[in-house]
């Protein structure tokens, strides 16, 4: 199972992160892979200068609300 963890902190919340959760979850459905892969909120992962932390395994990278589905792609299916 694939975890998804993505950063709710202040910083990250004023960025966006509930929207970027919410399109993940959208993905993740449309997708059929609800077996594969949990999305998880998490305090802060320590990359808060851009914009919303998502961590896929040992990797953290900046996402936001126009740039999730592209990460998702690139980011998530790329590794299942």
């Amino acid at each position: 199972m694939m975890e998804i963890s993505v950063c709710v902190g202040s910083a990250c919340h004023l960025k966006g992160s509930q929207k970027v959760i919410k399109r993940l979850q959208e993905l993740v459905k449309m997708k059929n892979l609800e077996d594969e892969i949990v999305i998880k909120a998490s305090f802060c992962l320590g990359q808060c200068n851009d914009y919303v932390s998502v961590k896929v395994e040992d990797v953290i990278s900046s996402v936001n609300e126009s740039t999730v589905d592209k990460f998702f792609n690139e980011n998530i299916l790329g590794r299942l």
